[in-house]
C-alpha cells in the first residue's frame, strides 16, 4: 500500500441494513451505555468481542479459515486455477472476491436484499484489498502470481460465506480472506517447453512442492459506527440500528491507509474523519497483532493433525 492517504482509493458505498426491532427502553439503554463508555456487552468503544480463527476447514480448497467475532461468523476459501493473464497486465496474475450472505444467517439477506449485500461487500472488499483498477496500492501482490510473463498466471478465487450476522460484517470478512490467504499454499509450476509467438507453453504442476503465500501485506480493515456523539469498533447488529455513519478503513502493517469505505446517509466533517482514520490507525495494531496470533496457533494445529 501507499505510504499516503491515497485519495483515489476512497469509495463511498452505501447500503442499507436491517433495523432491529428494539423496545425504546433498550434502545435508550444502547446508546446511554456507548455515551458512557460501556456497552451493552460490558465493552468499551474501542474493545472487540473475542475472535476466533480456525484454518484449513475445507480441504478441497487451496487455503480456507473460519472466523468468528462475537456471535458473527465468516468463512473464506481460495481456490488458485492457472489462467492468463490479461492484455493490460500481462505482468499481474488475477484475484476475484465473491461473497454469499446466507439466508441462514439472517432472515432479511434472503432473496434480493441478500443478493445487493452480497454484491456490495465484494466490492467492498476488493477495493480495500485489490487497490485501484491498476493494482496499484494492492494488499495482495499480483505480480507474484505469474508463472510466464503474458502467458500464464495463477487466478485465485477468494469465496466467502456469511454463517452468523451479528454485525461488523466487513470487518469479520476481510480477517477471514487474510487467515484463508495465510493457510494457501500453491503447487509450484515448472515451465517444461518454451513457447513463441500466442502459443502457450507447455507447464508441469508439481503434487508435493508448494509455495505459501505471502500475506505480510494483506491490510485488515478497521469499521468505526457512529452512534450519537461517538463512534465505536466492532459493532453489533443492535449498535449499528443505531448509526448514523460507519467508515471502514482499510490498513496495513505498517499503518498506511489502503482504501476507506463510508455507508450510512449522514454526512462527517473531514476532521472527524482524520480522527477516525488516526484511531483505527492504531487499532490495526491490536487487530493484526490479534490476528496473527490466531492464525499461527490455527496452522500450529492443523500442522500437528497432519502429523
Amino acid at each position: 500500500c501507499r505510504s499516503q492517504f491515497p485519495i483515489s482509493f476512497i469509495y463511498i458505498i452505501v447500503y442499507c441494513r436491517k433495523m432491529v426491532g428494539l423496545s425504546l427502553g433498550e434502545k435508550h439503554f444502547i446508546k446511554g451505555g456507548i455515551d458512557q463508555n460501556i456497552r451493552s456487552d460490558g465493552r468499551k468503544r474501542d474493545s472487540y468481542r473475542p475472535i476466533f480463527v480456525e484454518t484449513g476447514i475445507i480441504p478441497q480448497a487451496n487455503g480456507s479459515a473460519r472466523v468468528r467475532m462475537g456471535a458473527t461468523e465468516v468463512i473464506a476459501s481460495v481456490k488458485a486455477e492457472l489462467g492468463r493473464p490479461s492484455a493490460l497486465h500481462p505482468d499481474k496474475g488475477k484475484v476475484a472476491i465473491f461473497v454469499d450472505c446466507s439466508a441462514v444467517a439472517e432472515p432479511t439477506f434472503e432473496g434480493r436484499g441478500g443478493e445487493e449485500l452480497s454484491a456490495e461487500l465484494s466490492v467492498a472488499l476488493e477495493r480495500c484489498l485489490l487497490g485501484g483498477t491498476s493494482g496499484a496500492g494492492a494488499g495482495i501482490d499480483l505480480t507474484s502470481l505469474i508463472v510466464a510473463e503474458g502467458k500464464i498466471c495463477w487466478d485465485l478465487y477468494i469465496d466467502s460465506l456469511v454463517i452468523s450476522s451479528d454485525g461488523n460484517l466487513l470487518d469479520a470478512l476481510a480477517a477471514a480472506i487474510k487467515a484463508a490467504l495465510a493457510n494457501t499454499a500453491i503447487p509450484k509450476v515448472n515451465i517444461s517447453a518454451a513457447a513463441s509467438g500466442d502459443e502457450q507453453p507447455e507447464v508441469d504442476i508439481s503434487d508435493e512442492e508448494f509455495l505459501q503465500f505471502d500475506t505480510s501485506a494483506v491490510p485488515v480493515i478497521i469499521t468505526l459506527t457512529q452512534v450519537g456523539r461517538h463512534y465505536i469498533v466492532d459493532a453489533t447488529s443492535e449498535e449499528e440500528s443505531h448509526m448514523s455513519s460507519a467508515v471502514s478503513i482499510s490498513v496495513n502493517r505498517k499503518g498506511h491507509i489502503c482504501g476507506l469505505t463510508k455507508r450510512g446517509g449522514e454526512g462527517l466533517d473531514p476532521s472527524v474523519v482524520s480522527d477516525m482514520i488516526s484511531v483505527a490507525q492504531h487499532l490495526s495494531e491490536l487487530l493484526m497483532s490479534r490476528l496473527d496470533s490466531e492464525i499461527s496457533a490455527a496452522e500450529a494445529e492443523g500442522g500437528d493433525e497432519e502429523l
